[in-house]
């Protein structure tokens, strides 16, 4: 940047003008050219009174600079009176950000009545833009996706930011606009030129507009898998068939369920297990070798629909009805009411799924037409195609074979499984109208409450159904307990971390579970005396506990008991619900493995009672290594196998604009992080398989259950891979069990050496003779 004095800069201007702002733009203040219309205030903030920069791109522009503080500011108000935007539809910024890093600016307008209209903005590196912030909240979720276009983008000739807004304030009567950075390290800078207002007709539908092309990808980027005709596609599936013929002739020996034969063979019960040896936790597999469990979750050709009603103009090419390619149209609807649903636009009515298409055009037979002589007109429509789901399961199951994946994971299509190739793993939802608890986090719902006498009928019926096709396969691992249920609330704190018991003490004297943690407290204390001096809280009578509401005290010091009974409770309440389940699956499928609840969020209570009567824990871990996730010192405790059901690395280069939890730079890093991940699985003895979410990328514009538009998948939406992603997990998961067969072939011949050796007599103290012995372990089926 080139520092000049206020006084050549405006001699500059003379030869150099400002970037003209866009039609319908009300300008409310300039920073280089400031007038007495608006009061500028700093806070831990420095805007030099007489500096302004000439930008490379020869833009003038005025520096703010955010010292190290906890929240330096600057901040915007008019010099007299309020600010009327009640005619305008974006506040805009021309901003740059000064620094060689992207930088997280805070925006905040506020208006008389106190209300507030906040934006958190990732402002990249690199030249001016136009910050566009809507007035009325507006985000990616409300136009149905989790995270929108990549941005900045170049509209009309100029180069704009849309930036996500929530809150609301009166339009009519705003008093200041605030730009902060939260505590930021060192000096961080920011370029500012005009501020002001515009109605911003049409800007929405022109950075949503047309973002994804007849085939599902993104129109916004390009990357070396993308598809731009029927032919390519064609190719392309052809090569890779070639490919994986290759690699399916190279695969180490193995059993015909994925378990590898080097070592010491374990005992063959005809189905999968679990055992420890040597300190080291296995599944075992149904002819007795170790296996472990490297998997993909939602391998399906039916779970990559995206809506379209309503939102037509996002799209560019949608087949029309009557044309072939119309059958992979439906309806649903996805307004939920759950966490995951709410402030999402578009989630329900007509949807369309691409993938779907993109394999007809793969697989699918030419469409062909009848006609009633031979050079007459066609007289009869196509019929409605449909790949060829044999075809599809079959290259699919030869990718995960090939690319070293062992297991059908979770969300898959159950069909796979039953083609005898692959081990697979399946859900049990437990669906029904027993009571649910919030615990503040809800995102798929509240808390089934495991006291309901409806929640034992609803399992009862959903393990009996999950079971009825698969009861002696033994292709089937196992059955996961539900998924991700909302065992604490959002946070560390104690509020988060009890919020089960709190919750169930809002609740109604008519919900099972409190009238159980109600005789829990009575049994205890007698009556409310007693409770009122353990809690440290006046309860005139106990009747008032059981009103609806009741706000149980947070855990303190100086009452121990409180944080005791919640905890009791909570152990109860956990042992009540694995306990159902585990007693429903011994009934209808006492040969499979009951493998945990696929925690995202959890408490010490539910993980042990999942170690208590299930044979896994199971996690979802959105983290760079397994041990980021949880405290394995702690799972070692509780001597049970741990799975990590769910983990990705995603990036925003391939099509779909959201990189997921566990964000990396770009395409590149993917690989590196999956290794890493695996790599560091493989080394946690307590460990035995870890399963990759997902198969196939989101839709660009958002799945139907809640949004998400993902690229965090082996393949994209025209079901080609991502292939220097897939070389790097192929060669992670080769590996990975390379080492794990080896460390077994390593410990059975130090083993049988060890009985080999001559056994030297000592005297143990009571005349008896003991000498070295071989290595045992113990079975972890018994659920």
């Amino acid at each position: 940047m080139i520092r000049r004095s206020l006084s050549a800069v405006f001699a500059l201007l003379v030869t150099t003008p400002l970037l003209a702002a866009p039609a319908g733009q009300q300008t409310l203040f300039n920073f280089v050219r400031p007038a007495d219309v608006v009061q500028v205030a700093t806070t831990d903030a420095i805007l030099p009174q007489y500096n302004a920069e000439q930008t490379a791109e020869g833009e003038v522009l005025r520096r703010v600079t955010f010292n190290p503080a906890v929240a330096p500011s600057l901040r915007l108000t008019p010099q007299t009176g309020v600010w009327d935007w009640s005619q305008s539809g974006m506040m805009t910024l021309r901003i740059q950000n000064a620094m060689n890093w992207a930088l997280t600016l805070d925006v905040t307008v506020q208006s008389s009545n106190g209300k507030t209209l906040t934006s958190r903005v990732d402002l990249p590196a690199g030249p001016a833009q136009t910050l566009l912030l809507p007035l009325k909240a507006n985000s990616p979720h409300s136009q149905g996706m989790r995270a929108g276009p990549p941005m900045p983008m170049t509209l009309d000739g100029q180069r704009i930011l849309l930036a996500s807004s929530q809150g609301e304030i009166d339009l009519s009567q705003v008093v200041s606009v605030s730009l902060s950075i939260a505590q930021p390290n060192v000096a961080q800078s920011i370029l500012l030129e005009r501020f002001g207002v515009q109605d911003g007709t049409g800007v929405i539908k022109a950075v949503y507009g047309a973002i994804v092309d007849g085939y599902g990808q993104s129109t916004r980027a390009k990357w070396p898998e993308r598809v731009a005709n029927d032919e390519q596609l064609k190719a392309a599936a052809a090569k890779e068939q070639q490919q994986l013929k290759g690699w399916l002739a190279g695969r180490a020996d193995q059993d015909k369920y994925g378990g590898w034969l080097k070592g010491a063979g374990f005992e063959a019960t005809g189905f999968f297990r679990t055992e420890k040896r040597n300190g080291r936790w296995n599944l075992i597999t149904p002819e007795g070798h170790p296996f472990y469990s490297l998997g993909l979750n939602a391998v399906t050709a039916n779970d990559s629909q995206t809506y379209v009603a309503g939102r037509e103009w996002m799209f560019t090419d949608l087949p029309h009805d009557g044309t072939p390619l119309a059958s992979f149209y439906g309806k649903a609807n996805n307004n939920s009411g759950n966490a995951s649903t709410q402030g999402r636009g578009f989630d329900a009515g007509r949807w369309y799924n691409f993938y779907a298409a993109n394999l007809q055009r793969i697989y699918g037979e030419p469409c062909v037409t009848a006609k009633t002589e031979p050079d007459s007109a066609p007289v009869s429509p196509c019929a409605p195609p449909a790949f060829d789901a044999k075809r599809w399961q079959a290259r699919t199951l030869d990718r995960l074979q090939a690319w070293g994946f062992n297991t059908i994971g979770n969300w898959s299509d159950p069909e796979l499984g039953l083609n005898d190739r692959v081990p697979y793993t399946l859900p049990l939802s437990i669906v029904g109208d027993y009571t649910s608890i919030s615990t503040g986090t809800d995102w798929w719902g509240g808390m089934p409450d495991p006291f309901d006498p409806r929640f034992a009928m609803a399992t009862e019926r959903a393990v009996a159904i999950a079971a009825r096709d698969h009861r002696d396969d033994p292709w089937l691992i196992g059955y996961f307990a539900d998924n991700e249920l909302a065992w604490a609330g959002p946070g560390n704190d104690p509020k988060s971390r009890y919020a089960l018991a709190l919750g169930t003490l809002r609740m109604t004297t008519d919900v099972p579970a409190k009238r159980a943690f109600l005789k829990q407290l009575r049994d205890k204390y007698r009556n409310q005396q007693g409770l009122s001096k353990a809690w440290g809280i006046e309860i005139p009578a106990w009747e008032l506990m059981e009103d609806p509401g009741f706000e149980g005290p947070l855990p303190n010091t100086e009452h121990p008991q409180i944080e005791a009974d919640y905890q009791y409770f909570q152990k109860v309440f956990a042992d009540t619900y694995f306990k159902t389940i585990s007693d429903s699956l011994k009934w209808h499928a006492p040969n499979h493995l009951l493998l945990g609840g696929r925690f995202a969020v959890s408490t010490p209570e539910a993980v042990a009672s999942c170690a208590k009567y299930c044979d896994v824990l199971s996690f979802n871990f959105y983290t760079l290594q397994p041990q980021d996730g949880y405290d394995f010192g702690k799972l070692r405790e509780l001597d049970k196998p741990v799975m990590i059901t769910e983990f990705n690395f995603g990036s925003r280069d391939r099509g779909p604009f959201w990189g997921g939890v566990t964000e990396v730079a770009n395409e590149e890093a993917r690989g590196p992080a999956y290794s890493k991940f695996l790599k560091q699985a493989v080394a946690e003895p307590s460990i035995v398989g870890v399963h990759w979410f997902q198969y196939l990328d989101q839709p660009v514009t958002g799945r139907l259950l809640d949004g998400e538009n993902g690229h965090f998948g082996m393949i994209g939406i025209t079901d080609l891979p991502f292939t220097g992603f897939v070389d790097s997990v192929r060669k992670a998961n080769l590996q990975a069990l390379g080492q794990l067969g080896q460390e077994a072939a390593k410990a059975q011949a130090e083993a049988e050496k060890a009985v080999k050796a001559p056994v030297h007599a000592t005297d143990d103290g009571s005349g008896g003779r003991s000498g070295a012995g071989h290595a045992g372990g113990h079975s972890g089926k018994g659920h």
